[in-house]
């Protein structure tokens, strides 16, 4: 759920309509259409700038009510971007949110000068601008009655004065695509689990996926158990909500080329099972799906954009619930792989998840590579906190590779150690490995752990733990459920993938 923002282009010149932002660097200058449109406003903005001691430091604004000399301006808000010679792609998604959150919640129209006073805005950094946007006017409220006395939400109408309409409209359809991408991940984040539990998760991945063109299907139990996939099975069977694997797939590549493989984690939510949680702060577990969310929500991005790669995406969706019968710490399960696991606690659940649908897909499809996100370990956030994921690699280049990725689209991940002397923390004495570690090295035997079921496939495995949800509140995200890695893998399909 968002509130309304349609986005729409017009030429530099055409007369602004609503709340009007305009932009300005350290200089403090104006572009010359942007100048033109201010001259008579040219002194009272002097003294707004000396009243509020403005410098021109990057992303400060200047606000002016209903200014004399610009009649049909309800607002007029002045935004510097800084050292503007100095602006990367991140800096326009950034500037875009704080245009968002400087026009008021009512205002049904604002239009933004894409211009500085180097010259206009290219066509790329507008539409990372718009995403910017889109992103930050995102909100999720279904659930929330409304007074009889509030009014309804309106929709924003958002003018972009740029100074070629057909080049940012094209730059804008494809970003516009990865934002839906990353709003749906956000939905599915945010459902509360008794809305969302894994039939339900399956059944809206297909529907929205299916209208894009993406190939779905959706494994159910008996199909899971023809598979042996055990591990999977064996969290789930103490839910009465069935698990389901779903697998998505977007053939825009060369026929026979082998595809890029995603892999995402969900479980939909985590009491965890026998071995519980504490109380505090359990309802946090319905976003324990992340990692599925992104998975999906990157699919949709590929698929309407057109993305000229082969892509899978296979998510692991189950229910992690403590009833008699849920598998209990002493249990031996036979994985898919043939390997057997020791169930030491079985709050570490989401490794299981990922051993089977790892090991099916890399048997299945014979990708190019594989990356699986999830929110495995609260010790990631322990090594790094919430504003970098932490990044696991059996390959020099797909781990150079995802973190130039992170640090253009601001999704940042940070490369943690594997090393075969961190086996011995899971070896176990009755089974070829046990469920966890420990408590040291937590993130790294849990990666540890998953290794075991890539074989040589260039694999990565990515905890979103701190970043999934519940993260910090951004320039383009105030929601619970950020979306987080939809842009990530965008960008390294995007930079590495696509001809």
């Amino acid at each position: 759920m968002s509130e309304p923002v349609n986005i729409s282009f017009a030429k530099l010149s055409a007369a602004p309509k609503g709340v009007l932002i305009v932009l300005t660097d350290e200089s403090l200058a104006f572009g010359p259409i942007a100048q033109k449109l201010l001259n008579p406003v040219d002194d009272a903005l002097t003294r707004a700038f000396d009243a509020e001691r403005f410098k021109g430091k990057a992303f400060s604004c200047v606000d002016m009510l209903a200014p004399a000399g610009l009649q049909q301006v309800p607002r007029l808000v002045i935004i510097s971007v800084g050292k503007a010679d100095e602006l990367k792609a991140k800096d326009f998604l950034k500037l875009g949110g704080v245009i968002a959150g400087r026009i008021p919640a009512g205002a049904k129209e604002a239009t933004v000068v894409a211009e500085l006073p180097g010259g206009s805005l290219a066509a790329e950094d507008v539409a990372e601008l718009a995403l910017g946007l889109r992103l930050r006017s995102y909100a999720f409220d279904r659930y929330k009655t409304k007074k009889k006395d509030e009014p309804a939400r309106e929709s924003l109408e958002l003018h972009l004065q740029v100074a070629e309409e057909a080049s940012a409209e094209k730059a804008w359809t494809t970003r516009e695509a990865v934002g839906e991408g990353v709003l749906f991940a956000r939905d599915l984040v945010n459902e509360p689990p008794n809305v969302l539990d894994p039939p339900e998760f399956a059944r809206r991945a297909q529907e929205r996926l299916s209208a894009v063109g993406v190939e779905v299907d959706v494994l159910d139990e008996p199909a899971l158990a023809k598979l042996n996939m055990r591990a999977l099975l064996g969290v789930g069977q103490g839910s009465i909500k069935e698990s389901r694997v779903v697998v998505m797939r977007w053939n825009g590549g060369k026929k026979d080329e082998a595809p890029l493989a995603f892999i995402g984690k969900g479980v939909t939510f985590d009491s965890g099972g026998i071995s519980i949680k504490p109380g505090a702060g359990m309802e946090d577990m319905k976003g324990d799906m992340g990692g599925a969310a992104c998975v999906t929500g990157t699919l949709y991005a590929l698929a309407a954009r057109k993305a000229k790669v082969n892509a899978i995406g296979v998510i692991g969706l189950v229910e992690n619930m403590p009833d008699g019968a849920a598998q209990r710490p002493g249990d031996i399960v036979t994985s898919m792989s043939g390997q057997t696991i020791e169930i030491i606690n079985t709050d570490a659940e989401g490794r299981l998840v990922l051993a089977d649908v790892l090991w099916y897909t890399k048997e299945t499809f014979k990708p190019k590579l594989m990356v699986d996100l999830a929110t495995l370990t609260g010790a990631i956030m322990v090594a790094l906190g919430q504003e970098y994921a932490g990044l696991f690699s059996n390959d020099d280049e797909l781990a150079e590779a995802l973190t130039a990725a992170g640090a253009s689209s601001g999704e940042k991940v940070w490369r943690m150690p594997l090393a075969p002397e961190y086996d011995k923390l899971i070896d176990s004495k009755f089974a070829d490995m046990k469920n966890t570690g420990g408590r040291f090295g937590g993130s790294i035997t849990a990666a540890q752990f998953l290794q075991r079921y890539v074989d040589k496939t260039p694999w990565a495995h990515v905890d979103i733990a701190g970043t999934a949800m519940a993260s910090p509140a951004s320039d383009i995200n105030k929601s619970w459920g950020a979306g987080w890695g939809v842009r990530l893998l965008d960008r390294l399909v995007a930079e590495n993938h696509e001809g």
